[in-house]
């Protein structure tokens, strides 16, 4: 007997998909199962899609910050989102709170540590070296193995003042003191330039924000992708979109779909701000931007779910596959008329809205849309 069974649904390749699960793990696959009894059914009479559960790779979600802050339930379950990573809000100093307070959410957090000690308290967290501490970051990534998915640097001028391309220097010695841990590196106005920070960058690492519209972007004068990107990008290191308050502009977007540079992983960046303002909202309308810039809905699936997976090491989710966590996102692609806006106030109409309309995670099950509280209910 299942714990739940999930019928009639469809894959993003419109495949007809069935879903065993018991104690939290998939169990079966198959097109059809043969189910005599299981302890809860969804049958979603072969309207909507089944994906693995869809993974939020850049976030900000420790609630007690004071500048890029939210809670991980709100960005998470009830927006359809199984697994959020928060991406550098905190460091050595403050991480253990965040653990503390992320274990009591329905939504698997995980964590980037900011390889300054003292997270994001102040926007310039690396303009001071001495926050960088090699013994300090590798502690606390020992301590809290489930929880710390990688380091985090902020490479932007606002963060770093006058330190150049030193802070990303030491973030690579700490990444190699703990055995090649994944690395996330933000990319914002120079300096340092986007070329030095990605010569000094790895295959395997993650560049976030890479559409954005900044002079120090992907696009040169001509509006071409520089040569030294496609060098990265063809190295392997990762490309993220991490979309945010000022890091998604849809012209960027575009050209990089007409010249093939394709993002790796779709993420948000999103915190309280930009979720109750704008221009993110939620991780459903960032899906809706790339179903607007010609993907395909299989070619997305991925960068929200397997994609971040293997970028940060999330060894038992991100695929559907018996023996996985039974992390999975069920939801809807109805034809509406709806305005999208990038992060510099440039708008597109799309005629594609994504709409969760159930979360499972490790097994439980939540309706999206159904309130108790403020948070959605357990069915």
């Amino acid at each position: 007997m299942f714990d739940l069974y999930i019928k009639n649904a469809k894959t993003a390749t419109e495949e007809p998909i069935e879903i065993g699960i018991t104690n939290g793990k998939i169990v079966a696959i198959e097109k059809k199962l043969q189910v005599k009894d299981a302890k809860k059914t969804i049958d979603l009479n072969h309207q909507s899609y089944l994906s693995a559960g869809w993974i939020d790779g850049h976030t900000h979600c420790y609630e007690e910050m004071n500048l890029y802050y939210d809670s991980p339930d709100t960005i998470g379950y009830t927006k359809g989102v199984t697994s959020v990573i928060d991406a550098g809000s905190t460091g050595a100093d403050n991480i253990a709170e965040f653990y503390s307070l992320a274990s009591q959410a329905k939504t698997n957090v995980f964590a980037l540590v900011n390889i300054s000690k003292t997270g994001i308290v102040h926007q310039n967290e690396l303009a001071d070296l001495t926050n960088i501490q090699e013994k300090k970051v590798s502690e606390v990534i020992k301590n809290y193995p489930d929880f710390i998915v990688g380091i985090k640097a902020r490479m932007s001028k606002t963060v770093i003042g006058d330190n150049g391309i030193r802070p990303l220097e030491l973030a690579k010695l700490i990444q190699e003191k703990n055995q090649a841990i994944p690395l996330m590196v933000h990319v914002g106005s120079a300096p340092p330039d986007l070329k030095t920070i990605l010569s000094i960058m790895d295959k395997g690492d993650v560049l976030t924000h890479c559409y954005n519209g900044k002079l120090n972007g992907i696009l040169n004068e001509t509006g071409q992708i520089h040569d030294f990107v496609w060098d990265a990008y063809q190295k392997g290191i990762r490309f993220d979109i991490g979309h945010g308050t000022d890091s998604f502009n849809f012209a960027v977007a575009e050209q990089a779909k007409r010249e093939k540079l394709i993002c790796h992983i779709v993420s948000t960046d999103i915190y309280h701000r930009n979720r109750e303002d704008g221009p993110v909202y939620n991780f459903s309308t960032v899906i809706e931007k790339m179903l607007f810039l010609g993907y395909a809905l299989s070619d997305i699936i991925p960068m929200v779910t397997t994609n971040p997976a293997k970028a940060f090491q999330l060894k038992s989710k991100g695929t559907l596959e018996i023996g996985y966590d039974a992390d999975i996102t069920i939801f809807d692609v109805e034809n509406k008329e709806k305005t999208l806006v990038d992060s510099n106030g440039n708008t597109r109409k799309t005629t594609q809205v994504i709409t969760p309309i159930y979360t499972i995670i490790g097994g439980n099950d939540y309706r999206v849309g159904v309130e108790e509280d403020g948070l959605l209910q357990e069915i």
